[in-house]
Formats: structure tokens, sequence, C-alpha cells
């Protein structure tokens, strides 16, 4: 019997403390349940509109992979992708392959855009690095054929000094060369031929060094 009422008066502050903070702890309990029910919902949510922006994308890849892709349907495509499935991995491909056909018809004010699109929807900790930095090389180069050097070097910056990519160290320094800084040009061709392993582009740099000089 004592021994009952020691374990029972082992339990009075727990007790106490629970019907003190019923309110709280009953609230609070339903706060973790939502949570749970809400991140299950979410998963689901997540789940099906991927697999919505598949089929989709299975639309806008049989147009542009046709012999003469109808360009007016690919953007509304591409729209509907960007509108409602903005972070589907779907639209960053189809982004890609929307920048690519255009740059290819020459069609540079709507690459760059689609380019730029890719940049800002892969930023970040989470973003698609491999995406963000194939968008900033080549809106980059767009951007330097259009003199907008400025904007063009701002693009790849964070890679100018860390690469490992001698076409990177290539294009900062053709930029740079545009804006008559030939010294920090010289510097990244110089890092570009350390970096390339192929005598062609090597060969390629070394007439871009040799013309700084003359």
């Amino acid at each position: 019997m004592n021994n009952v009422y020691e374990n029972n008066m082992k339990f009075l502050p727990l007790l106490k403390f629970l019907e003190k903070n019923k309110k709280i702890i009953i609230l609070v309990l339903v706060m973790i349940v939502s949570a749970i029910i809400f991140f299950i919902a979410s998963n689901q949510i997540e789940k099906k509109k991927n697999e919505e922006a598949s089929v989709i994308y299975g639309s806008f890849l049989d147009e542009i992979s046709s012999e003469e892709p109808d360009t007016y349907l690919l953007n509304n495509i591409l729209k509907n992708l960007q509108e409602n499935y903005v972070n589907s991995g779907y639209t960053q491909i189809a982004l890609l392959n929307m920048a690519s056909l255009d740059a290819k018809n020459n069609n540079f004010d709507e690459s760059l855009k689609n380019f730029k699109s890719l940049v800002e929807i892969t930023n970040g900790f989470n973003g698609n690095k491999i995406f963000n930095k194939i968008a900033r090389v080549s809106a980059a180069r767009i951007l330097l054929s259009e003199e907008k050097y400025d904007e063009a070097l701002n693009m790849i910056e964070n890679f100018s000094s860390t690469s490992t990519n001698g076409y990177i160290h290539e294009l900062t320094g053709d930029i740079l060369y545009k804006q008559n800084k030939t010294d920090l040009a010289l510097i990244q061709y110089e890092m570009a031929s350390e970096k390339y392993n192929d005598d062609t582009s090597k060969s390629i740099i070394s007439m871009k060094i040799a013309n700084i000089g003359n």
C-alpha cells in the first residue's frame, strides 16, 4: 500500500503540471498534428503537380523535336509551365531548350529573356547549379554580343575567379577586353590557357594574348 502511495506521489507534480497546462498542451498537440497533415498533403500536391508538369513537358518535347517546331505553340506551353509549375525541373529544362532554340533561330532577345528566367528560378542554395551556370554563361555571351559589357560581367562574376572551366575565363577575358581592361583580360586569358586541355582552344587563347601585346 505504501509503495502504491509513494508511486502516486512521484507522479503528482507531473499530473499537476499537465492539469495546469492542459489547454497549452492540447494546442501544441493540435499544431504538431496539423503540421504533419500539412506536410503529407504538400508532398501529395507537389507529386501531383510534378506529374502534371511531366505530361505538359512531354507535349513541349514532341513539338520542339519536330522538323519545324511551332514557336508560338512552344511559347504557350512554356508560359503554362512557368505560371503553374515554376518549381518543377521540367520547367527548367523547357526554358533551357527554348532559349537554345531561340538562339539557333537568331532570336536573341527571346533567348536572353528565357536564359534570365532560368537564372532567376535556379538561384539560391536549393537551385540547380548546373542549369544556373549554363544559363548565366549563355546570357553573358548574348549580352557581350549586344555590347552590354557590365551586365555580361555581372552574370558570370561569381565564376570568373574560382572556375575550373577555361571557357569561363576566356569569356570573362573577352568582356574585359571589350571594356579596354587589357591587364585584367590578360589574367583571365592566361588562366583559361592553363585550364584548357585541347590544342585548338589553347591556340585561340594564344592569339588573343598576342593581340593584347600588339
